[in-house]
Order: C-alpha cells, then structure tokens, then sequence
C-alpha cells in the first residue's frame, strides 16, 4: 500500500469523507493550527479491522496471532526508532536485527505507528486491501488533528519504511514453507482425531511448530505431559473424562459462558439445505480486543500501550505455536467423535468441534497466557467490562481480574462439549511457562539495553 498515494487522492476517490477537505481549507485559511495528540484507542481501532477481516476470510487462530504480531510489531518498531525509553525488539525476538531508522524524522511517531500497522496488515491478510479506506480515513483525521498533507505525507512514509523492514523478517519465519508440505491427512486409528461435523474440515495448520517463535527457543520449550491414554474400558481414567463431557448438565450461566467464548471461525448453521458460516472472532482477536479495553481503562499513552498491545500479540503466536506442536504430536480423538461411538450415537456438543485435534485446548492455553501478560501490566486485580463480543450480538461480561476471565475461558470448552478436562487444565499450565518465558526474557533484554546505555553515557 502506497501511503503517499493515497494521501494525494483519497479525496477524490472516497466521497464520503469529502466534508474533511473543507474543513482543512477553513483550517488552511485561519492559520496553523495546534496538533492534537494521536489517541492510543488508534491502536485498538486498527486491531478490530484487522479483525473483521479475518472474520470475513475465516482466518484460522493461529495465522490471525501471526498478523496481530506482525502488525503489532511493525508499530512498536516505530516508537523504538523514535523514544530512547522504549528499546527496540531487536535481541528479545528470534531473528530480529536492528532496524535502519529511516532519515526523515515523523512529525508525529504515533501517527506513523499507525500507518505502520496498517501497512502490514494490508500486506499480510487475504483481504488486507480493504485496509486502503482505513488508512484515508487515518489521513483525513490527522488533517483535522493540524497535521499538514507534507507532515502526514512524512508520517506515512516513516511507518512504511518501518513495516517493510518487518514484512522482510515476517518473511523469513517459514510460514510460507508450509505450502510446501504434505497434504495432512487423517490416519483414522484408534483414539486419534478425525474431522468432525457438520463441515468435516480438514485439520487446521499442521505444520504451525515449523514456524520460527518469536521468543521460545523451540516449539517443544515446554513439551507437556502427555494426554490420558485412549481406552475404551468403563474404568479407565480416559472413559472418566468422556463421561464428564456426556454427563454434563449445564444450567444458563454455563450456556452463556460456552457461548461468549466460542470463538469459532469455522462455525457453520444449517438453514434448510445449506450451511451458513456464523461470523465469529478468534480467541487471539477477542484477547486483543480485552488488551485495548484495559489500556483505554488505565488511560495509557499511546507508547505504553503499543508496547503491551506488542507482548501480548506475541504471546498469542508462541503460545499457538506451543499449542499446535502437542496438538499434532499427540493427535487426540475429540470429545464429539468418541462419544458418538462409545457412548452415544446421537451426542451433539452445544459448540461445533473446531478443525483439529483435541490436546492441548488452544483457547486455554492462549487466554492463559494473555491473562499472565495483561496482569504483570495491570495487576492481579485488574476490573473491566468485556465488550468485544457485543457486536456479535453475545452481550457484554464482567470480569475482577485477567485470570478470572481466562479460567471463564477454560472452562467454557468443557461446557461446549469439545475438549476433556484435562487438555484445559493443561492448556492453562502451558500458557503459564509460555507468558512466563516471554516475560522473563523481556525483562532481561531491558536490563541488558539498560546496561549499554549506561555505559554509553558513561564513554
């Protein structure tokens, strides 16, 4: 996406927000006016694009954590290259070598933040050419905001040089290889995952442990227990988890709970002879959601919160990468399939059964370590009003702290019928060791870059 482009025609290629050029002539004509500071909300605005976009491409989880990264990133990036307080990634992440500072210095680096973000999202997703009328409505409000055609030209310029520069290591992590690879196919043994109805997809993103983590050193860092052993004898401790999902009898709060966290892009509805997919989110896109919440809540700047927004798009990369590596490697048969054919023929989950195997429980191990992350920002005992899945017509949850909310997570896959115990319990001790890593290693490359600084002065 060419910025500078953009900001020299939209004006005449988006009618609606032509009232914006009149108002900068009147701004024009009435001398300079005082620049308004770029909101931080900026940042959640961008996100929740991104996500209806993926709703519209039915992004799987894992791929929508890489594009949240990616995009976080490339923003983050911007307000290293411009603020001494916040270091560049650069040494924390896997493979990320220092950026070249473009020459021309932003008017404005949360301006170019944004644009920065923008750009790699429109790079990146299917549709991310949408992105294009989201970037000149960006332009026409920084005009109002007192930035002129030049500084906005510049800011543009600025975070597109940047998200280059992150597209060209976003390149580099193996994703693309993927396409390379077998086709996956089902090995129908015993015990093990088979495609589920009613869309009986193929299993999502075999290959996702290829890809580089970001801050993990492998994807098998923290390899977990493996799950209970398939059995189908009425004593085993397996046929006790089967029954537990069978035998549950969820009352209204349960039902609310399985619902609010469904989260399922692969959701389909039978209307008469056809299915129709149900636009939801995914799990990453809803803790994204909950991290713009709390940053607009505690009133943070916009450099604080890019940062945060960063580290917990991060964590939800690594903690799918994690995720999907025992997903695959222990291939466990879903609840749905094994009771239909030990238990009962005709068992139907409250939640459709995503497309891929059932240990560890994704949701679990994501909102896990999100929850960690937002709380070591936030604290223990952080209060907020869960509104990302209003518009989806599921209402608004109130929640005390980030963990409550993530174990609300959890245990919302038991209610929907589609993971055993204990691929949710787990799932959260996964997504412990993942935000703990991830922490433990940032807090060390602060100490580090602190360091240099000093010695810097000190020379």
């Amino acid at each position: 996406m060419n910025f500078r482009r953009i900001v020299s025609q939209h004006f005449t290629t988006v009618p609606a927000l032509q009232w914006v050029w009149l108002l900068s002539l009147f701004v024009a004509c009435n001398g300079p006016k005082e620049k308004k500071a770029i909101e931080p909300g900026i940042i959640g605005q961008i996100t929740e694009k991104m996500t209806d976009l993926m709703v519209h491409d039915i992004t799987n989880p894992p791929l929508a954590a890489r594009f949240y990264a990616y995009a976080s990133l490339s923003g983050y990036e911007v307000i290293a290259a411009t603020n001494k307080d916040y270091p560049s990634f650069a040494g924390f992440l896997n493979g990320l070598k220092p950026l070249q500072v473009p020459a021309a210095k932003s008017p404005s680096p949360a301006l170019s933040a944004a644009f920065a973000m923008v750009h790699t999202a429109s790079s990146m997703q299917p549709s991310g050419s949408e992105m294009e009328a989201f970037a000149a409505s960006l332009m026409d409000s920084a005009i109002v905001w007192g930035y002129t055609t030049d500084e906005v030209n510049t800011a543009a310029a600025f975070g597109e040089d940047i998200a280059r520069q992150i597209l060209t290591y976003a390149k580099a992590d193996r994703y693309r290889e993927i396409s390379n690879y077998p086709r996956y196919q089902a090995t129908g043994d015993v015990g093990k995952w088979y495609p589920t109805p009613p869309g009986y997809f193929p299993p999502v993103e075999p290959y996702f442990n290829t890809v580089r983590p970001f801050v993990l050193q492998t994807a098998d860092q923290f390899k977990p227990l493996p799950p209970e052993a398939f059995s189908t004898d009425p004593g085993s401790a397996f046929f006790a988890l089967m029954d537990e999902v069978y035998a549950l009898e969820m009352n209204k709060d349960q039902r609310e709970i399985a619902a609010f966290w469904d989260c399922n892009p692969f959701a389909l509805e039978e209307t008469g002879h056809l299915m129709v997919g149900i636009k939801q989110i995914s799990p990453g896109g809803h803790w994204m959601g909950i991290t713009d919440i709390a940053c607009r809540k505690a009133n943070l700047n916009f450099e604080e919160s890019m940062k945060i927004s960063t580290l917990v798009a991060i964590g939800l990369m690594d903690g799918f990468i994690s995720c999907w590596d025992e997903k695959y490697r222990s291939d466990r048969i879903r609840p749905e399939t094994a009771i239909r054919k030990y238990l009962d023929p005709n068992y139907k989950p409250m939640l459709q059964t995503p497309p891929f195997p059932e240990y560890l429980s994704g949701h679990s191990t994501i909102s896990t370590a999100s929850a960690v992350i937002l709380s070591h920002f936030f604290g223990d005992n952080f209060a907020y009003t869960d509104t990302v899945e209003e518009k989806y017509g599921l209402g608004t949850r109130d929640f005390t702290s980030f963990m409550q909310a993530s174990e609300e997570a959890s245990i919302s896959r038991l209610y929907g019928g589609i993971h055993f115990m204990d691929a949710i319990t787990r799932g959260q001790d996964q997504g412990k060791k993942v935000a703990g890593w991830i922490l433990e290693q940032y807090e060390k490359h602060l100490k580090y870059k602190e360091k240099v600084l000093t010695e810097n002065r000190t020379n």
